[in-house]
């Protein structure tokens, strides 16, 4: 029998989000899976042909660009910021929806016009997003990279302004800050390893197509 297909999976709420869909598309994980506490990585399904790995958001899309797994579920937002050449993203899985959103103190934006831009201090955890939204806009923006606890950026001084996931907009409101501009919308999208779609196609194309009927 040929290796098993890989999908790999991000922690957190997308993991949550992605349990019935991976059902509706006939893949049931070992109970574990869902366990986050579990210390355990890779996962057995219902299907001798297909395995799972739970990993960060963000190394989803490296293990499937660099094909240590030809699949993954991951955020738009990863894909914007890494811009990997290696990934196709056949199915928007409309799941994960927030957005990615500049915020800064409430004090500030009292004030504030984003239109009068020149020069923005940024703390977030995409750069190289954060630097094309406002280079398209003529703005210079500095980044100061975080992996989290963003809100405390313009808390402690370290930059104005921070640019980051927003879902209910909660974490925000409690540490004083609001939104003031929208950089993209986002969900979570089935990739795949463009290589391993070449080459492993009667395994992948039919797990694509119920994916995309899992949606539907």
């Amino acid at each position: 029998m040929a290796d098993p297909v890989i999908i790999a999976v991000p922690k957190g709420r997308i993991l949550d989000e992605a349990l019935p869909l991976l059902a509706r598309a006939g893949i049931k994980p070992e109970p574990a899976f869902a366990d986050e506490a579990s210390r355990a990585l890779r996962f057995a399904t219902n299907r001798p042909d297909i395995s799972l790995i739970r990993v960060r958001a963000f190394d989803v899309a490296t293990f499937v660009a660099h094909g240590a797994a030809q699949l993954g579920i991951v955020g738009s937002d990863v894909l914007m910021e890494f811009d990997y050449s290696e990934l196709y993203a056949p199915v928007d899985l409309g799941i994960g929806r927030c957005r990615v959103s500049v915020a800064e103190p409430a004090t500030l934006a009292a004030l504030d016009d984003p239109r009068e831009w020149s020069h923005v201090r940024v703390a977030t955890k995409y750069p190289a997003l954060t630097r094309r939204h406002f280079e398209a806009r003529g703005v210079q923006a500095e980044c100061v990279k975080l992996n989290g606890a963003m809100e405390l950026a313009p808390l402690l001084g370290l930059s104005s302004r921070i640019v980051d996931l927003v879902s209910s907009g909660r974490t925000l409101r409690e540490n004083g800050l609001v939104e003031v501009e929208v950089i993209a919308e986002v969900s979570a999208r089935l990739i795949a390893n463009r290589a391993a779609f070449k080459m492993r196609s009667p395994q992948i194309g039919p797990l694509i197509d119920a994916f995309r009927a899992a949606v539907r």
